[in-house]
C-alpha cells in the first residue's frame, strides 16, 4: 500500500466520521428525509456537472448502472434515510458505533451465507468488535439510550451490509464521480415521496450552524468521501481499502465529543479502541490471505 493511498484512506476514514456529528445537527433543527432529499439533489447536480467538467459519461455499463441502483437504494435512501431519521433519537457518536460494525457484518455474513473461511485472527476479531459495541451500546441503553433509534441504526448497517456483499469487487472505472453523483439522484427519487408524505417539509429551525452542517455534509462526506472511496478502492481493492473502516469507532466517538459535547467516558473509549481493533483484526486476516502464498 503506497503513501498514496494511506493519504486517501485516512482523509476518508475522518471525513466518513465526521458525518455522524454534522448529521446530527441537521436532523435536531430540520425534518430528516427533506434535509437527506435536498442534500441528495445537490450532490447529484454538482456531480454531474462535476463529472461532465472532467469528460466522464453518464452512458454507463450494465455493471455500473447495477452499482448505481443498488447503493442508490441500500446506501442512500435505506442506510442514509434510517440513520438520519433515528439520529433525531440516538446520539452521534452512537449512531457511529452501530455503523463501525459494517466490516464486521460483511466477514460474518461471508462466513456464514457464502462459505468463506476465516482465519484465526478474524475469528478473534469479530469477537472483540461484537464484544465493543455490546459494551459501549450496554452502557448507553442502561443511561436512556432510544431503543427504537437503536434499531432503525442497526436496519440501517444491515442494508448497507446486504450491498456490499451484492457488489463485492466493484470498482471506480473512468466514470467514479459521475456513478457517485447518480448514486444520490436514486436516493433523492426514493426518499421525496416518503418525505412529502410523513414529514412537514418547511419545518425548518434556522441557523447558520444549520447552515454550515449542511454544507459540510453535501460537499465532505457526501460527495468528496464516496469519491475518494471509490477511488481507492480502485487503487488498492476493496479488502485493503476496507481496513481503513477501523478508524470509524474512535474518530466517530471523538468528533461528536469535541463539537457536540456528546459524553466520552470510560466504556466508550475501551469500547472504541476494542472494536477499532477487532475490525483491524479482520481486515488484515484478509488481506494476508490474498497476499501472495498467503
Amino acid at each position: 500500500m503506497d503513501i498514496r493511498a494511506i493519504f486517501m484512506g485516512l482523509t476518508f476514514g475522518l471525513l466518513w466520521s465526521s458525518a455522524f456529528t454534522s448529521t446530527r445537527v441537521i436532523v435536531l433543527d430540520a425534518p430528516p428525509l427533506t434535509a437527506l432529499v435536498v442534500r441528495f439533489l445537490l450532490s447529484a447536480v454538482l456531480g454531474v456537472l462535476l463529472a461532465r467538467a472532467m469528460g466522464q459519461s453518464w452512458r454507463l455499463s450494465r455493471a455500473e448502472w447495477r452499482t448505481v441502483i443498488i447503493f442508490g437504494l441500500c446506501q442512500n435512501a435505506l442506510y442514509l434515510g434510517l440513520n438520519w431519521v433515528a439520529m433525531q433519537r440516538v446520539e452521534a457518536s452512537a449512531a457511529s458505533i452501530i455503523a463501525s460494525m459494517l466490516p464486521l457484518l460483511v466477514a460474518a455474513a461471508g462466513w456464514l451465507f457464502y462459505g468463506e473461511k476465516l482465519r484465526p485472527m478474524a475469528i478473534a476479531g469479530l469477537g472483540a468488535g461484537f464484544a465493543g459495541v455490546a459494551l459501549i451500546m450496554g452502557s448507553r441503553l442502561t443511561d436512556g439510550l432510544d431503543p427504537l433509534g437503536v434499531v432503525m441504526c442497526l436496519i440501517a448497517v444491515v442494508a448497507l451490509t446486504a450491498a456490499t456483499l451484492v457488489l463485492r469487487g466493484t470498482g471506480g472505472g473512468q466514470n467514479v464521480l459521475m456513478i457517485v453523483a447518480l448514486q444520490m439522484l436514486v436516493g433523492a427519487l426514493a426518499l421525496l415521496p416518503l418525505a412529502a408524505a410523513f414529514e412537514d417539509m418547511g419545518a425548518v429551525q434556522w441557523s447558520w450552524k444549520l447552515v454550515w452542517a449542511f454544507i459540510y455534509t453535501v460537499l465532505a462526506p457526501g460527495l468528496l468521501a464516496t469519491f475518494i472511496w471509490f477511488r481507492l478502492v480502485g487503487r488498492i481493492g476493496a479488502t485493503r481499502a476496507a481496513t481503513f473502516h477501523f478508524l470509524t469507532p474512535f474518530l466517530g466517538v471523538s468528533i461528536a465529543a469535541a463539537f457536540l459535547g456528546e459524553r466520552f467516558g470510560p466504556a466508550d473509549l475501551v469500547g472504541a479502541l476494542v472494536i477499532a481493533g477487532g475490525i483491524l483484526m479482520v481486515q488484515l486476516s484478509k488481506v494476508q490471505a490474498r497476499a501472495p502464498g498467503g
